[in-house]
């Protein structure tokens, strides 16, 4: 770990939003997921959901392991598991579905806490996805194909989303609280450490200005005579 690099995850930290996600309703290639936390992770989402059975997400995240290095992929056996505890949060949900009611993804307030609720591409949203949506939005097609792929899809609205909350000032000042801050960078910092912390039920021990322990060898003689600090993950 250098400063610079250490520097540089502390600005992608700082530019995260934390009330803006994705959820994916039974979206199941690999490849289109993939591309689809890349472009979370470029929008500054730091927490996507992925509603699919367990055996198919376990694919994914065996063919994407890259992907989750920035952004926590949460999944859900369905959508209503997914989005019902977001809408409790207060938070819209707008479904990529085209209906008598969709509306310009364009025309949508992406400054709100948002979800954007993306569905295969052959079957779309489910129905009890677009029940649960309190808008539709819709991307214009000019051409023969009447929808793009979801990702590409997914690419086209984030960066609208990023646009306006640009315009806001939204990504000028760090959004989300002191302890998720210090944990995520302890964690992209010392992925192994934070791994072995975990597991043993250790407290994360306390970083320098280039993302290093401050008494590594220290903490270490603290972990082998179990004087180490716990805590409880």
């Amino acid at each position: 770990m250098t400063a610079e690099r250490y520097k540089r995850l502390r600005q992608v930290l700082e530019c995260r939003q934390p009330d803006l996600t994705i959820v994916t309703d039974n979206v199941h290639k690999s490849r289109n997921l993939s591309a689809i936390v890349r472009t979370a992770d470029a929008a500054g989402i730091g927490t996507m959901h992925c509603a699919m059975p367990d055996k198919d997400y376990k694919a994914f995240r065996g063919t994407a392991m890259g992907s989750h290095s920035w952004v926590a992929v949460r999944r859900q056996p369905d959508v209503t598991a997914a989005l019902t505890p977001l809408k409790a949060q207060g938070y819209q949900v707008l479904a990529t579905h085209l209906a008598s009611d969709s509306v310009d993804y364009r025309e949508a307030d992406y400054t709100r806490p948002t979800v954007i609720l993306l569905g295969a591409e052959k079957l779309g949203v489910s129905e009890a996805g677009c029940a649960l949506a309190d808008a539709h939005i819709t991307i214009p097609m000019r051409g023969m194909v009447q929808s793009f792929n979801v990702s590409v899809a997914a690419g086209i609205i984030l960066a609208e989303a990023e646009r306006q909350r640009q315009n806001a000032g939204m990504y000028s000042q760090r959004r989300i609280d002191d302890a998720s801050y210090q944990r995520i960078l302890f964690e992209w910092a010392q992925p192994k450490v934070s791994e072995y912390c975990r597991e043993n039920g250790l407290a994360y021990p306390p970083l320098d200005d280039s993302g290093e322990l401050i008494d590594g060898l220290g903490w270490q003689r603290a972990v082998r005579d179990g004087l180490a600090p716990q805590f409880e993950w």
